[in-house]
């Protein structure tokens, strides 16, 4: 699997069998940031008067998303529960070569390179606030007893994965999600629009990030 440099210096993979790249080319770490954890995570915390946060994340990928938002919870004393669905999981070599520990505190980095293969078989501590269990599987297949505060929908775009963004697959993962909970992707389109519409959210066009002029965040009717 190849990398590439995007375009604020931070790297990203293309995957072959989809076609698409894990992260977007205008900037990995700017989207990942905007996206997932101001758009997300920031928003979901200042909206709720949250003191803990739950999060489960639909594509872990390089586990990009999850070390900012490791590293942030850290750092505000914040307790994470995250739970990343990923059904074709990247090696820890490949993770590692992505050069992603300057982006976090190395204690935040270190914690998750040291866990980041048993979370895969079981919940994992990476720190003394932040807990973390990706579980391999397929969408379709996902359970889970636990209810989550946040959604960070980051599968490959619809074009490549029109699977992952039907209303169905939505519901899957969405009622998993407390009410007043916040969805936030990188996308917006009118089908997605009707979706989470259908499945009880509150919906807005958020700015997006680089590349994008909009993406969707949805909050989940009380």
């Amino acid at each position: 699997m190849q990398s590439f440099i995007t375009n604020d210096g931070s790297k990203t993979l293309f995957h072959e069998a989809i076609g698409e790249h894990y992260h977007s080319k205008h900037g990995a770490l700017q989207e990942s940031k905007h996206v997932f954890l101001k758009s997300g995570l920031q928003y979901a915390l200042e909206k709720n008067e949250l003191t803990a946060v739950s999060i489960l994340e639909v594509g872990f990928g390089t586990g990009l998303n999850f070390i900012l938002t490791a590293d942030f919870c850290t750092q505000n004393n914040l307790q994470l529960d995250y739970c990343g669905i990923e059904a074709y999981p990247l090696s820890k070599d490949i993770i590692e070569s992505m050069d992603y520990a300057s982006y976090v505190q190395e204690e935040t980095w270190d914690g998750f390179a040291s866990s980041y293969e048993d979370a895969m078989k079981s919940e994992t501590k990476v720190n003394e606030l932040v807990r973390l269990e990706v579980d391999v599987v397929k969408l379709a297949d996902f359970t889970t007893e636990k209810r989550f505060d946040v959604i960070y929908f980051d599968a490959f775009a619809a074009i490549h994965q029109p699977e992952m963004w039907t209303t169905e697959s939505l519901a899957i993962i969405c009622q998993h999600l407390k009410p007043g909970a916040v969805f936030v992707t990188y996308a917006i389109t009118g089908n997605l629009k009707r979706s989470m519409k259908s499945l009880g959210f509150q919906i807005e066009k958020a700015p997006g990030a680089p590349g994008k002029r909009e993406m969707l965040r949805a909050v989940k009717n009380l």
